[in-house]
């Protein structure tokens, strides 16, 4: 069966648009190591999401190994605190930076890590919490923050879903240590493949731009342990295309993310957001009624042309390569149910409506 709907569909620029930066990069020669589309996407994207202290990187796991060097998160016997519900780059980066997972339990409704399931015998043992905005839901970055002064514990936030996002009317990335951005081809915005951190701290940020260029000095000695995560030209280039017409692109998910709640009210459960943000339209989740009815209905609206994805699934607490620590039953429950419906930039409401009368016929086909 053809794909009318895919899961997502990645948006591109006008190839002139593309191009008239791609011709700069070839006058110049100049393809990386902070080239000037790196430092001018970089400026306009701190400008753009009202946030100091940001830093492009080669992509989003990358953002997150590179944010806990530099916030010196170096004590790998010590646990981090973690989701269970969120794409496995979360855990795989702590587990590949040495680190053990602990994963705490999620909140049923907005589907967050849940601050205040974590014990002070694991804030006491624990050098990090990595949160998850999940699908761009901001979490309670109040409770975090004051565990973080209590506990003097780094908070990081895996932003990859929040781009865009505010909440209280500043950006959500403000808060935290560090936030992460994933600027992969299937985010809001992206630049191919990319991604960005956003430190709180000026001398964070200083430190990380020497990691992240082989730890080399101002004289090009190597006086710390580095790596090579700087983003290329051309990805940089690809960024600048799609951020001229931000806006658009975020507005047209928005109102297609509305027409589908609105359609399909009393169909599914929705996920819970933040009183004090708005969705910014990056996915469309539904949770089913059990799993039971998320295998029977994957496919089938795969034969009428409807891609569907379970995401987040498995609960990463249950992977064994993650560790398998943390009793996470909201969590495990939540990923065998939910299921994430296609929303891209080009997507028409007509097509939305579309979508919900195939998604209602096919649950009455299965009753």
């Amino acid at each position: 069966m053809a794909i009318k709907y895919p899961i997502v569909r990645p948006v591109l620029p006008l190839l002139s648009e593309y191009q008239k930066y791609i011709e700069g990069v070839f006058e110049r020669n100049w393809l990386t190591n902070n080239g000037p589309l790196h430092y001018e996407l970089e400026t306009r994207l701190a400008d753009y999401l009202g946030v100091d202290n940001l830093m492009l990187v080669a992509n989003g796991t990358l953002a997150l190994q590179v944010a806990y060097q530099a916030l010196e998160l170096t004590e790998s016997a010590s646990p981090i605190l973690t989701t269970p519900f969120s794409f496995a780059a979360t855990a795989s980066s702590i587990g590949w930076h040495g680190h053990k997972c602990e994963f705490v339990d999620i909140d049923p409704t907005t589907l967050n890590l849940e601050p205040n399931k974590i014990t002070l015998k694991q804030l006491s043992a624990s050098s990090a919490v990595v949160a998850t905005h999940v699908f761009g839901n901001p979490c309670d970055v109040k409770s975090f923050e004051a565990l973080s002064k209590q506990h003097n514990i780094k908070i990081i936030y895996d932003a990859a879903h929040a781009f865009g996002c505010d909440f209280d009317g500043e950006s959500v990335l403000k808060w935290g240590d560090a936030s992460t951005l994933s600027l992969h081809s299937t985010k809001i915005f992206h630049s191919v493949e990319g991604g960005a951190i956003v430190f709180k701290k000026e001398d964070d940020l200083i430190r990380a731009r020497q990691m992240i260029n082989f730890g080399f000095n101002n004289k090009q000695y190597p006086d710390k342990l580095g790596i090579n995560a700087k983003m290329s030209e051309v990805h940089a280039a690809m960024g600048l295309s799609l951020l001229d017409n931000i806006n658009v692109i975020q507005e047209q998910r928005i109102r297609c993310t509305e027409a589908y709640h609105y359609q399909l009210k009393g169909v599914f459960e929705f996920q819970t957001w933040s009183e004090k943000s708005s969705n910014n339209g990056a996915y469309m989740p539904v949770l089913c009624h059990s799993e039971s009815q998320l295998l029977s209905l994957m496919p089938r609206l795969l034969e009428l042309g409807i891609q569907t994805r379970r995401y987040f699934y498995p609960s990463l607490s249950e992977v064994p390569c993650y560790g398998m620590n943390g009793d996470t039953p909201i969590a495990n429950d939540i990923s065998r149910r939910i299921l994430c419906l296609p929303l891209y930039a080009n997507m028409t409401l007509e097509d939305v409506t579309d979508i919900c009368s195939l998604i209602k016929k096919a649950l009455v086909s299965l009753d």
